[in-house]
C-alpha cells in the first residue's frame, strides 16, 4: 500500500510540475529580437508565422525590431539588440546573423534566410549547427545552375554573361558551382567582382567592353535590388536575379526560394527554442521549393520576347 501511495504521489507530482511549467510557458511575455535590412513584407511574414503558432504580439510576445538602412549600422544594431536581453533573435540575412554572432555566443539566433551558412562560418554543418545559431539557408547546389539555364532559355542568343558577385568565400563557391553549367550550355562567364555597391557601374562597363550580352547576379546581402535592377536595365543587359524583389524592382527574371515564406518558417525554430530546444541540436533547413518570376514589362523594354514555354512554367508574371 505504501509503495502504491508513493507511486501515485510521484505521478501526481509529475502532472502538477508539468501543468505548472505549461502555465508558466503560457503566461511568459517572450522578447523576440529581429535584425534585418529593409525588406518589404519580411517583418509581417515573421509575425504571421508566429501567429500561426499562437504567439500574438502584445499578448505573449514583444517584437524588438532593428531595421538597418545602412550597411555599416548592422554591427551596432546587433549589439543593441543583444543588450536588450531577448529570449531569441531572428536574423533575416546572413550579414545580420554574422553581426549577431560577433555580438553574442549565448543568445539563440535563428537565421531566416542566408547564403551558405557553413561557408559563412555561421554553423559547423547543416545537420549539426553546433552553436547558438540555426535556421534556414538559401543555398542549394543545383540552384545557381538552374537559374543560368533559365536565363539561356529566356534569351537564347546569349553567349557571354557578366556575373555580378561579391568578393569572398561564398561567392567563390557559387562561382565554382556555375562553371560546369556554363560549359554545358556553351556560355562564357565574365566575372564582375565588387566590394561596395558604388563599384557596380564600373564593373558592368568593363564587362560590356568584353562583349557580354546578359547578366547574372549572385546572392549578396549588400545589394540594393532597385539600384542593381536599374543599373542593369539602363545598360540594356537582360539579367537573372536570385530573388523576386529584384524583379519587383524592374529586373527581368528571378529563380530562387520565396524569402518571405522562409521567414514565416523561421517562426517554427523560434517556437522550438522558446519551448526549450537548443539551436545546436536543430538542423539548418535548405530550400525545397523555388519560384520563377518574369517581368514582361522589362522584357518588352529590352526588346525581348520570352518563349511561351518559359512563361507557362513561371510562378508569377509581372505585366
Amino acid at each position: 500500500m505504501t509503495t502504491r501511495r508513493a507511486f501515485l504521489g510521484m505521478v501526481a507530482g509529475g502532472l502538477l510540475a508539468s501543468r505548472t511549467a505549461e502555465a508558466q510557458q503560457a503566461s511568459t511575455m517572450w522578447r523576440i529580437g529581429l535584425l534585418m535590412p529593409e525588406r518589404p513584407g519580411a517583418m509581417e511574414a515573421l509575425v504571421e508565422g508566429l501567429r500561426e503558432l499562437n504567439y500574438v504580439e502584445g499578448r505573449n510576445f514583444v517584437l524588438d525590431r532593428r531595421v538597418v538602412t545602412q550597411r555599416e549600422q548592422m554591427a551596432e544594431r546587433a549589439v543593441e539588440l543583444v543588450r536588450a536581453n531577448p529570449h531569441v533573435i531572428v536574423a533575416v540575412t546572413g550579414r545580420a546573423a554574422l553581426a549577431l554572432k560577433a555580438a553574442t555566443k549565448t543568445v539563440p539566433i535563428v537565421i531566416a534566410a542566408s547564403g551558405d551558412a557553413v561557408a559563412q562560418g555561421l554553423v559547423a554543418s547543416l545537420a549539426k549547427p553546433g552553436s547558438n545559431i540555426t535556421g534556414l539557408t538559401n543555398i542549394s547546389p543545383e540552384l545557381t545552375a538552374k537559374r543560368l539555364q533559365i536565363l539561356k532559355e529566356a534569351v537564347p542568343r546569349v553567349t557571354r554573361i557578366g556575373v555580378l558577385r561579391c568578393r569572398g568565400e561564398v561567392a567563390d563557391r557559387e562561382w565554382a558551382e556555375i562553371q560546369p553549367a556554363a560549359k554545358r550550355l556553351g556560355l562564357q562567364l565574365v566575372p564582375m567582382p565588387f566590394r561596395q555597391e558604388e563599384e557596380i557601374p564600373g564593373a558592368l562597363e568593363r564587362a560590356k567592353r568584353q562583349g557580354i550580352d546578359a547578366g547574372f547576379v549572385f546572392d549578396c546581402s549588400v545589394l540594393n535590388s532597385e539600384h542593381v535592377a536599374d543599373v542593369m536595365n539602363r545598360a540594356d543587359v537582360p539579367t537573372a536575379y536570385p530573388y523576386v524583389r529584384y524583379v519587383q524592382a524592374g529586373g527581368l527574371l528571378s529563380y530562387g526560394p520565396n524569402v518571405n515564406a522562409q521567414i514565416r518558417r523561421a517562426a517554427i525554430y523560434v517556437d522550438k527554442i522558446l519551448k526549450g530546444a537548443k539551436p545546436a541540436d536543430l538542423p539548418v533547413e535548405q530550400p525545397t521549393k523555388f519560384e520563377l518570376v518574369i517581368n514582361l514589362k522589362t522584357a518588352k523594354a529590352l526588346g525581348l520576347t520570352i518563349p511561351q514555354s518559359l512563361l507557362a512554367r513561371a510562378d508569377e508574371v509581372i505585366q
